[in-house]
Parts: C-alpha cells; structure tokens; sequence
C-alpha cells in the first residue's frame, strides 16, 4: 500500500529454519533489509512528490491517483504469487528478480519524458515489489535458527519502519533542491547495495514439497483483472466525460473477474492463492474485515494529508516530510512495547479499542475548516492520536492472524491478510477522485473535501473496531 510502514503480517510469514553460515547472516539482514524498505520509502516519497509530478506533467486528478495506483496494484493483486514463485523457483532468485525489476524501474521513473511511460514503469516497480516483500522475510527465516529469527525479524521491522519515517524528509529535500526526479533517484544507491550484499550473503532456499502444485496463475490473472477494473471504475466515477455506459461495463467486469476469481479459488482449495476455507472462521473473517476497513482509511490518509498541505497549506514538499514524521516516528519508538497488549488484555479488546483510537483522531481531522491550516492545533494532535491507535493495533493484529488458523496455514493467512492491507489503500486511492477532482476549485474546496475524507476515515475506523468486537473470538488475556 502507500504507507511508509510494514503492512500487517509482514513480520509473520515465516518457513522453516536453515542454519547458515555466522559470517553471512549480517549480510543477509543487510541485504534483505535494504531491498524490503525499497517499497517503504517509495511509498512514502510519492506520497510527498505527488503534487509536484501532477504540476510537471499537467494531469488531472485521475492521473494523480494513477501515479500511485499504477504501483499498488501489482503489489496487492500478485504479492501471494511472489511468494508462491519464491517457494518453487529459490527466494534468492526471485528476491534478487524483485531487486533488478524495481531497480530498472525506478529509474526510468526518474527519467520518464511523459505520464503513460511513468504509469507503466511504476506497475513495474509494484512487479518487483510483489517479489520483494514476500521472499525477503522467507530469506530471513530460513537463514536464521530459530532462536535467532525473532531477533533478525524485529530488526528487520524496525529498520523498515525507520526508512519508512526518514523517507517523507529526504524525499522532500530532494524535491526542493532539485525537483521529484531526484526523489526517485535517492534511492537507487540503496537497491544497487541490496543486490550486490545479496548476491554474496544469501544462499539459495526454495520448499521443495511444494514442487508437485501448479502454480495458481488463473487465481493471480483473475484478481488482477478484477482490481484493476474495480480501481478504474471507481477513479472515473466522478468524471463526466466517461459514458455511463462504460462504468457500468467496468464494473461489470470488474464483478464477474471477482465472482470467477473466487470459483477457481474454491475449487483449487489448499492449491489455491486464497484458500477460501480459511473465511470459514468468524476470527479470521473478522479480522480481514477490520485489516480492510482500517487501512482502507490509513491509506487514504497518507495520499490525502501530504497533498492538502502542499496545495491548500502552502507547505514545501520539505515541510511536508518533517510535518508527517511524528506519525511513523511514534509507531517505531511504541510498537515494541506494543506486542504485549494482547496478552494483558486479550486480542478482541486491544483490536476493539485500537481501531477506535485511530477513529478518533480521525473525527479530530474532520473539525478542519476555513482556509488556514495551523500544524500544532490542526494536524499534529490527530497524527499523534492515530498513531497511538494503530501502535496498539498492528502487533496484536500479526498475533491474531497466526492464532486464527492452525499452524499450516499460519503463512499463507498472514500473506493475505498482507494482501487485504495493500488492495484497501489500492481501493481507498481510487475514491480520492472525488476530493482531488474539487481542490482545482481551490484551497477551501481541499480542505473541505480532506475534512469530508476524513470522516469516513472515522466511520471506516469504527467498523474495524466493530468488526473486532462481533467476530473476534481469540482470548489471549493471562
């Protein structure tokens, strides 16, 4: 998704132990660390440069949401499979696959003379981060013992969630030195160390049990199909000049690549990307719902929120760095006290009262009116407020998933739940249009349509909680 933070499970998707060499395991936390936090700060710069690139190639508000839905999708729709290939192929091969597409990609982003060749270098870059995600935590795991692994995953975690935070302030500087190219230019050093520290230190793992299974390429083909027509049609929604005609088609395709995607999936069953059986469960299905709902609001956040400041608060893409920073920054320093939550006070309280956190601080952005916008009375109070809300969410939600499936699936249910975060800010992205297409009226226009935004942050945060306290049947509490 947008965030610049690890998406929930990312931390739990673990396979089994291979001792390795002393000598190489720094290197593969390098490594795997370096390559990972490519999608954070990625994720983050964009979010920060979104203003300057719609200026320089004079797009409209769809093409905006395109510059980071373009990304998104590949990454939600084919995450699973990334994994899947790691499995059959060797995760060294698709991990360092992962790092050379985003790579390549990233810096024909830099140079793109035009919006359509920037659009279909960032689906790239979502290709290589489909390889990415999954497989640097499966390198990490079967490289580390298992008494180590927690350790190496914590300071995976850690690390990615600094880069996620520093990201927004670099990418900001960049951008006003020099302008939004540079900002995708900054992180090509950190791709190249990756690739070169990982071709030395990882030694090549892949399942072989898993070798006799095809691969679901009808499930991956389907969900992709489904997304992104779902995502165009809600992106065109509030323009005029598209014939009703062709969002009603949209949408019908949209719903039959959806319908069809989930007979394959139930027909494949344990074979499948998705094995539906696992919904079958009130805790797993609760805990999808809130996963949508919740970053559905926090990824819609993340692109609105730099955006509003830029362009209705006079903010420099510098400012807007620094003005985002408390939120990813409270999350790193808290989250590693956060793990124990659900033990003290069980899994459904801390997922109930988390959620409504965030919902609160996302009613405190909905009071934002008028034309000025004042950081410490009007911003900083509900960033800090959602991020106490999603500190106290985000480990117990990782617990919650693993403790609602049994351990043969602990991998796979984490891997959607990954997949359910992504495709929510992909969603959430997409229904921008109707604020973005507003703010051409002006900065009191933005503001308002951001606080409107912001309101059904709050009602998307409560659901999640809601979600939580009706389904969630997990009692962790000693």
């Amino acid at each position: 998704m947008t965030t610049a933070l690890p998406a929930p499970c990312d931390e739990s998707q673990g396979f089994s132990p291979a001792e390795t060499d002393c000598t190489y395991k720094t290197g593969v936390l390098i490594a795997t660390i370096a390559g990972s936090s490519l999608a954070f700060v990625m994720g983050a710069i964009v979010n920060v440069a979104l203003p300057s690139m719609q200026a320089e190639f004079a797009t409209d508000a769809q093409g905006a949401q395109w510059i980071i839905n373009s990304y998104l999708l590949p990454v939600g729709a084919l995450v699973l499979l990334g994994g899947a290939l790691g499995d059959r192929y060797g995760r060294k091969l698709m991990f360092q696959a992962g790092l050379i597409l985003f790579t390549l990609a990233t810096l024909a982003c830099a140079f793109a003379p035009n919006l359509n060749l920037l659009l279909a270098m960032r689906a790239i870059q979502g290709l290589g981060a489909a390889l990415l995600a999954p497989n640097s935590l499966a390198i990490i795991s079967t490289s580390f013992s298992e008494t180590e692994r927690g350790k190496a995953i914590g300071t995976w975690a850690g690390m990615g969630a600094f880069a996620g935070a520093i990201a927004p302030v670099i990418g900001g500087w960049a951008i006003d030195l020099a302008n939004w190219r540079w900002a995708f230019a900054i992180s090509i050093p950190l791709a190249i160390l990756a690739l070169i520290i990982g071709q030395k230190s990882i030694t090549e793992n892949r399942e072989q049990e898993s070798s006799g299974h095809p691969l679901d390429w009808s499930g991956a083909i389907l969900i992709t199909i489904g997304l992104g027509t779902l995502v165009w049609t809600l992106t065109v929604l509030p323009d005029d000049t598209v014939a009703r005609w062709i969002k009603w088609l949209a949408g019908s395709v949209a719903t039959f690549a959806t319908i069809l995607f989930l007979l394959v999936e139930k027909r494949k069953n344990d074979r499948a990307m998705v094995p539906l059986h696992l919904f079958n469960t009130a805790s797993f299905a609760g805990i999808s719902m809130l996963t949508l709902f919740l970053y559905a609001a926090l990824g819609g956040l993340l692109v609105l929120l730099p955006f509003t400041l830029i362009n209705a608060g006079g903010y420099s893409a510098t400012e807007t760095g620094f003005a985002l920073l408390p939120f990813p920054l409270t999350m790193a320093i808290l989250s590693r006290y956060a793990g124990g939550l659900s033990d003290r006070f069980g899994v459904r309280m801390i997922l109930t009262v988390g959620p409504a956190i965030v919902a609160a601080g996302f009613f405190y952005f909905s009071l934002l009116s008028g034309t000025e916008i004042h950081y410490w009375r009007d911003i900083f109070p509900a960033l800090m407020i959602i991020a106490l809300g999603m500190t106290a969410s985000v480990a117990p939600l990782t617990t919650a998933v693993m403790a609602s499936v049994d351990d043969q699936h602990g991998g796979t249910a984490s891997g959607i739940n990954n997949a359910i975060s992504r495709s929510a800010g992909l969603i959430a992205t997409a229904l921008l249009g109707f604020v973005l297409v507003g703010s051409d009226s002006g900065n009191g226009a933005l503001v308002t349509g951001f606080a409107s935004a912001a309101w059904v942050g709050a009602l998307l945060a409560l659901a999640s909680a809601v979600a939580a306290w009706f389904l969630i049947r997990l009692q962790t509490a000693s």
